[in-house]
C-alpha cells in the first residue's frame, strides 16, 4: 500500500556527532536577538506553554520551525528539539533514498525517523509509519499514525484513514473521520478517497452522492486525475449533481491529458463519435 510529505559528504561528520553539532547550531539560534515584537504581546507569546508549542509546531517544515524559533528566546528554547528531528528526519531521507553520497539503507532511515518521532516530529513520524507499512508491520505503522494524526498532520491523518479500510475487517466508520479530517486540510488524496467511501456505502457509512460530488470536485481542482475521471462520471449520469454533459467533456478531457486511460478511451470515444455524427448531420441537411 502506498500512503499517500547538511555536510556534503557524510564521512565528514560521524553519525554519533551529528546530535551535539545540532545543538551548537541550536545555541547559536537561540543566542541570536528575536525581533522586536508588538508592544503588550512579547509576554503573550513567551508566556506560552511549551508542551503547547510542541503541538502546534509538529508538522512544520524547516523553514516555519526556524522563522518560529526566532519569535523570541522562549520560543526558541522550546523547538530546539523539533530542530533536532529536523536534522535526523532529513539524514532518514538521505539513507532511505541514498542521497548526496549516501547508499539506500532502510535500517538506518528508520532508526533516524524513530529518533526524530521521539522528539515530536510528526513528519518523522509518517516517514516511520511508511516503512513499518511496507515491512508488513502495520500495527506499528498505525500507532505511528495516529501520533503524527492527533498532532493534526493531514498525511498521518490520510494514511490512517486508508489504514482503517485496508483493516481486517475494515473500520470504515473510523476511515471517514480521519479522511475527513485530512480533505478539511486540503489533502487532495484524502478528498478522493473520503468521496469514494461516501459514493458507496459500508459498515455504518450511509451513501451520500452530493457530498461525495462535493469531495471529487475539491480533489480534481486540486489536481487529483482519478477525481477528475470520477466527476466527469458524476456530471454525465447525474450522480449528486445537476446532469452537465460540457462539464462532464471537460473534466474527461482533463484527465485524459493527464494520463487516466479510460479517460483517454472515453474521451477518443467521444471524439470519434462527434467526428462521424457532423457530417451525417451535414448530408442530412444537403
Amino acid at each position: 500500500m502506498k500512503h499517500r510529505t547538511w555536510p556534503r559528504a557524510f564521512s565528514s561528520l560521524p553519525f554519533s556527532n551529528r546530535s551535539e553539532f545540532s545543538a551548537a547550531r541550536s545555541t547559536r539560534l537561540c543566542a541570536r536577538p528575536p525581533p522586536p515584537s508588538p508592544p503588550g504581546v512579547g509576554g503573550e507569546f513567551s508566556s506560552l506553554p511549551y508542551d503547547v508549542l510542541a503541538k502546534i509546531a509538529a508538522s512544520f517544515d524547516d523553514p516555519n520551525l526556524r522563522a518560529a524559533s526566532l519569535v523570541c528566546r522562549a520560543w526558541c528554547e522550546a523547538l530546539r528539539p523539533l530542530r533536532e528531528a529536523m536534522v535526523l528526519l532529513r539524514w532518514g531521507k538521505r539513507f532511505k533514498h541514498g542521497r548526496r553520497g549516501v547508499r539506500p539503507n532502510v535500517d538506518k532511515a528508520l532508526d533516524s525517523f524513530t529518533k526524530a518521532a521521539v522528539r515530536g516530529s510528526a513528519l518523522a513520524m509518517v516517514d516511520a509509519g511508511l516503512i513499518y507499512w511496507e515491512r508488513g508491520e502495520k500495527p506499528k505503522a498505525m500507532e505511528l499514525y495516529l501520533k503524527a494524526a492527533e498532532l493534526g498532520n493531514p498525511s498521518a491523518q490520510c494514511n490512517l484513514g486508508l489504514s482503517y479500510l485496508q483493516a481486517e475487517p475494515p473500520n470504515t466508520e473510523k476511515a471517514v473521520k480521519w479522511l475527513r479530517k485530512a480533505s478539511v486540510c486540503g489533502n487532495v488524496r484524502a478528498q478522493y478517497q473520503l468521496a469514494l467511501c461516501l459514493h458507496r456505502s459500508g459498515g455504518r457509512v450511509r451513501s451520500n452522492l452530493k457530498e461525495a460530488a462535493k469531495w471529487y470536485m475539491k480533489a480534481a481542482e486540486g489536481g487529483y486525475v482519478r477525481a477528475m475521471y470520477n466527476i466527469s462520471l458524476c456530471f454525465s449520469f447525474g450522480e449528486g449533481l445537476a446532469s452537465n454533459h460540457q462539464l462532464a467533456r471537460k473534466w474527461m478531457k482533463r484527465a485524459a491529458d493527464r494520463g487516466h486511460s479510460k479517460a483517454q478511451f472515453e474521451h477518443g470515444l467521444a471524439l470519434f463519435s462527434v467526428s462521424i455524427f457532423i457530417p451525417l448531420c451535414c448530408s442530412f441537411v444537403l
